[in-house]
């Protein structure tokens, strides 16, 4: 029986490997200096990673905008978070859980949803599940209009607010919380039916960061308000999306919403997704790049991907929430599927 041949050591293989009889000192030396590059940026990475790495868990508490009605991204990767209501919501925080694994963070991402509502059902009705357990950070928000009997009103909202602060506080006193300005209702503002008809996309999207940035003065502590609502008006003002779905789409942009002109589409949650990411974790949306592969999995293109990613950047930047860190892909990269399954 033959003997077993053990692999020659590393240290005798690279020398050999570095034999003036194989090739020249002018080469050896090139070798040398790219596997001294390449061991640089791999521990450099590996810093990187250590330094924004993240142990904990995080709970999205919303409606319908959370878990991403009337999309392709309602039940995306559903695996890769935990619904507490058990109804196999993916949404818009399995986006969040897919962006974080790929940038080397580590969160148990939990949702707990119910369509149509606002903070105070969730207080009516989900108290007891939401405080069975302490939370590291807790992302949140209102109905869409701020109060469904009173549009516009951010009365209810403050409070709530207020109240589910000291739930949340009451099980771990360092939780993260963050509130969510949602997205204008293109039926709200063109919708002779909407409380701002007449008015503008604009003018919805600053009353509804108005409502929030009370709610944030109401409890002492709250992380900076999340501009999702602002970050839709950014791809409108910058040419990213369409402005009016009622008037139809223009060549080369986007819709923002979904078919029922209320809900997102799988364009606007993922930008919403970019701008949670940014606001959470600090990073750059950009530093995804524009091969990301959940983008990939929804269908976007790489274009879009990437002006998707800059909008997010560029309204998260404006108010010193990230800091410029893009990753720049080499070209000819093509997208590929995430790992699965998400750890």
């Amino acid at each position: 029986m033959a003997a077993h041949r053990f692999p020659l050591p590393l240290r005798f293989r690279f020398r050999n490997a570095m034999s003036p009889k194989r090739i020249t000192h002018r080469v050896a030396r090139r070798h040398i200096a790219r596997r001294l590059a390449r061991c640089v940026a791999l521990i450099a990475g590996l810093f990187v990673v250590a330094s924004h790495a993240v142990a904990g868990n995080i709970l999205f508490i919303g409606n319908s905008f959370t878990f991403a009605d009337k999309s392709s991204v309602h039940f995306y990767r559903s695996d890769s978070v935990t619904d507490l209501n058990s109804e196999g919501i993916g949404g818009m925080p399995a986006l969040f859980k897919s962006f974080t694994v790929q940038a080397g963070l580590n969160y148990d991402v939990y949702v707990e949803t119910e369509p149509g509502v606002g903070i105070d059902w969730h207080l009516d009705h989900k108290s007891g599940l939401i405080g069975q357990r302490p939370w590291d950070a807790v992302v949140m928000h209102g109905y869409s209009t701020l109060d469904p009997k009173k549009p516009g009103d951010p009365t209810v909202l403050v409070d709530t607010v207020h109240r589910m602060s000291d739930l949340l506080r009451s099980r771990n006193p360092a939780v993260d919380i963050r509130v969510m300005a949602t997205w204008p209702r293109a039926d709200q503002v063109f919708d002779a039916k909407g409380a701002w008809y007449g008015k503008s996309v604009e003018a919805m999207t600053h009353d509804i960061r108005a409502g929030y940035d009370m709610a944030a003065a109401g409890t002492s502590g709250l992380k900076p308000v999340i501009p999702v609502g602002e970050a839709w008006l950014r791809a409108i003002q910058t040419g990213v999306a369409d402005g009016n779905p009622y008037d139809g789409i223009d060549a080369g942009k986007v819709d923002l919403w979904s078919y029922d002109n209320y809900h997102a589409s799988a364009y606007g949650y993922y930008l919403e997704a970019l701008v949670v990411f940014g606001s959470v974790t600090g990073l750059d949306p950009r530093s995804l790049g524009d091969t990301e592969c959940s983008g990939f999995e929804l269908g976007l293109s790489t274009a879009q991907v990437a002006s998707l990613q800059e909008v997010a950047f560029d309204q998260l930047e404006s108010s010193g929430a990230v800091k410029p860190h893009p990753l720049k892909v080499p070209k000819g990269s093509e997208p590929v599927r995430c790992v699965r399954p998400l750890p």
